[in-house]
């Protein structure tokens, strides 16, 4: 699919549903140091046909203005150019997430001795140029950032370093805007410090059970465990997301390996599993997809490890770096489900 089949694809279905665009992305820490990412990547208005990609190093193709430095692992949507989500063979994490209604692109006038690029690249791009923050920054201020349709929306980035460092880049009122990212957490509109300063709205929860306490004559007590969190907002908006995994991830217990912590990230994503009927508005056409949630990744920075499962196949899957000889690979592409079922193991 060439990109602009690709950006009429979102406009028909940003004219189907407007609340149909939701992702959320933790990161997570093991005791061996190990730093997780995980996200899920939602869709309501169509099936996304996403594509896994292995692009090597040195790598150029008509799509391509330049040449591959680092080899790097992503998940596409649409067309396999298109990364959302992605990992290079020096450990750096890039992924894209809706940014609707908050976003504003330079002005054309900017664009002077800078590189074009349109937002849906720039995963691929950084992957493909980049292995570190500072890298990041310096490699995103000497670029014109564009949408090449207005009807699309906005998107806004996190990008992970291997030692778990991460930042978030906005583009607001056509100024680029880099955040540090302390709680290690990132969803959609509003713009990343809103959220930040959202989260003091709920200094009062943590985590365990409610002392018991008297009010008149009458003795109150907790029903259950988890009863200091309550108030902690349980529907799919953006700032509620935000501020559920923030405390799903930072109070998450530090297990001992990588993979215990990977198995973690997704257990943590179920909380995000979005069915396709609560993003369907009462008017709107639903559509013939498994779930809202099209697909969960999370990636092991230090292993050069990525893992994912789709609304198709919930089975973990794994596309490993370190086990690729990356000097002799070639540019790949395949869907992320062979078998569009669920794979059941039969016990009687």
């Amino acid at each position: 699919m060439n990109t602009s089949k690709f950006y009429i694809t979102l406009a028909l279905a940003l004219s189907i549903s407007t609340l149909s665009y939701a992702c959320t992305g933790i990161s997570l820490k093991s005791k061996n140091n190990s730093t997780i990412v995980a996200r899920t990547i939602e869709w309501a208005a169509s099936d996304m046909n996403p594509y896994c990609v292995l692009v090597p190093a040195g790598h150029t193709s008509a799509q391509l203005s330049y040449k591959v430095r680092y080899s790097y692992t992503g998940l596409a949507a649409y067309d396999p150019q298109y990364v959302l989500e992605g990992l290079n063979e020096k450990g750096l994490s890039a992924g894209l997430f809706y940014f609707p209604g908050c976003g504003k692109y330079p002005d054309p006038s900017k664009a002077l001795g800078k590189t074009k690029l349109y937002d849906v690249e720039l995963v691929s791009y950084i992957l493909a140029n980049c292995s570190s923050l500072e890298e990041v920054k310096e490699c995103i201020r000497g670029l014109y950032i564009q949408s090449m349709d207005p009807n699309a929306p906005t998107v806004h980035w996190r990008f992970i370093q291997k030692d778990g460092a991460q930042i978030v880049f906005e583009i607001i009122d056509g100024e680029y805007v880099f955040y540090d990212n302390p709680v290690g957490v990132l969803t959609n509109s509003p713009a990343f410090d809103y959220h930040l300063t959202n989260l003091n709205n709920y200094v009062n929860l943590t985590t365990g059970r409610s002392a018991d306490n008297n009010l008149g004559n009458m003795h109150l007590r907790s029903f259950s465990a988890g009863t200091a969190l309550h108030g902690l907002p349980g529907d799919f908006s953006s700032p509620s997301r935000f501020v559920r995994a923030s405390f799903a991830s930072n109070t998450a217990p530090i297990l001992e390996t990588t993979f215990e912590t990977v198995c973690q990230a997704f257990h943590i994503m179920n909380l995000f599993d979005i069915p396709v009927g609560m993003q369907i508005g009462q008017n709107e056409t639903m559509i013939d997809i498994p779930s809202s949630t099209q697909f969960t990744v999370a990636t092991d920075l230090q292993g050069l490890k990525l893992y994912y499962r789709t609304m198709y196949n919930s089975s973990i899957r794994c596309v490993d770096l370190s086990r690729i000889n990356l000097k002799k690979s070639t540019y790949t592409v395949m869907p992320l489900d062979k078998d569009r079922s669920e794979s059941v193991e039969m016990l009687f």
